[in-house]
């Protein structure tokens, strides 16, 4: 029986150790995750939007979440444990990206591709966005691009939970510690040095240490571009109801969607403001100066906006090409990477894991073909570029 070791427990590094035993006829692993808090008070798994969509510019991105999406409704009965059905809250009202006169051609490009890949998603003129959406001020909008199906939001610790309380029960062992070194004999690493005792013997490593996967890296020599990116997310109360509210990507950049009788909202910082491994505070002043006069500007009635709660996560974000890195690095022979997904890892944890874990069994995607994620591409400096990064 080969000796899997998961760096990281959370919803990327738990849907691995759920796929790698998934099959009860095939030769089961020994999965050992390795996992530094089980309170996951820092996981981007819990501190994220959790939100999925289809509308990416890449074909590889569309098909990962189109993946997504169907594990994700058929989720309370692949995950179940016993009489245990999970219930991640899914719903579907769709992405509405709003493009400015100089974004229409990006938009129209990324629509064209978007179709091609069986993508339900529609464009709007400012026009049929009023009579859509009449809530919704159409200054400064040229075009809108509006998800029909297969996008929308879920609660991504329900989602890190059923994967975790499946693993176990397919016999994956959670130890809590925090990793501090790998063990190497040629190209082969042995083990994983702990925090808190004796190393863990492995026979495959995988790495799925989210924002602090280059340190995993590093103890192997490799130099993975993944840094930790501090995103913060803000809360509001609006006394008006925004009917059919999907999610929003502003003109400005900000992005917003119902969540219960609330709202959330956020933004991307210019990238000379994007420090790595930024504390996790959250700096309220961007509310007031830019969220809220954008957020007011848009939807009129949010002027009478209350901010309620903040908060703040990391991106475990790829400075390379903010894509994915899946897959094995060519100066080691059994550590995979699951990493850099740039805020798409939840909704991509399906098809990573699933990935991941047929590369580990069999050597090969069986699945669904993930080596435009590899690690090839950074090596040979051929950048995947995604042009819808939120």
């Amino acid at each position: 029986m080969r000796r899997v070791v998961i760096i990281g427990g959370g919803a990327i590094g738990s849907a691995i150790a759920y796929f790698l035993n998934q099959e009860p006829a095939e030769e089961p692993f020994d999965v050992t995750v390795v996992e530094r808090d089980f309170s996951y008070t820092q996981a981007s798994s819990a501190l994220s939007a959790s939100s999925i969509r289809q509308q990416f510019s890449t074909a590889i991105n569309i098909e990962m979440s189109l993946y997504g999406i169907e594990f994700f409704r058929r989720l309370g009965e692949t995950l179940r444990v016993g009489d245990n059905v999970p219930d991640i809250g899914l719903v579907e009202p769709g992405y509405l990206y709003l493009a400015s006169p100089e974004g229409v051609d990006v938009l129209r490009e990324n629509h064209a591709t978007q179709r091609a890949h069986r993508v339900d998603v529609v464009l709007l003129t400012p026009e049929q966005l009023e009579a859509r959406f009449p809530w919704i001020s159409t200054d400064g909008v040229a075009l809108a691009s509006l998800g029909l199906s297969g996008e929308g939001w879920y609660d991504g610790y329900s989602l890190l939970q059923a994967f975790r309380k499946k693993a176990i029960s397919q016999g994956a062992r959670y130890v809590q510690a925090k990793a501090t070194g790998l063990q190497r004999s040629g190209r082969m690493l042995t083990g994983v040095e702990l925090d808190i005792g004796d190393p863990i013997e492995a026979d495959v490593v995988v790495n799925a240490a989210g924002a602090w996967a280059a340190k995993v890296a590093g103890w192997a020599g490799i130099d993975l571009p993944v840094r930790g990116r501090r995103r913060m997310v803000f809360s509001f109360s609006c006394p008006d109801t925004l009917p059919g509210c999907p999610l929003i990507i502003d003109t400005s950049g900000i992005w917003l969607r119902p969540e219960g009788r609330r709202f959330i909202c956020g933004f991307a910082p210019p990238q000379d403001r994007d420090r790595d491994d930024a504390p996790l505070e959250v700096d309220y002043r961007v509310f007031d100066d830019f969220i809220w006069p954008a957020l007011a500007a848009r939807v009129p009635s949010f002027e009478a906006i209350r901010m309620t709660s903040a908060w703040a996560g990391y991106y475990e974000m790829n400075v390379f090409d903010h894509n994915a890195i899946l897959g094995l690095h060519p100066d080691c022979d059994n550590l995979y990477f699951a990493n850099g997904f740039s805020g798409h890892g939840l909704q991509q944890c399906p098809a990573a894991g699933r990935g991941v874990a047929e590369l580990i069994r069999h050597g090969e995607y069986r699945t669904l073909d993930l080596s435009p994620v590899s690690f090839s591409r950074i090596l040979e400096n051929r950048p995947l570029v995604e042009k819808n990064v939120i």
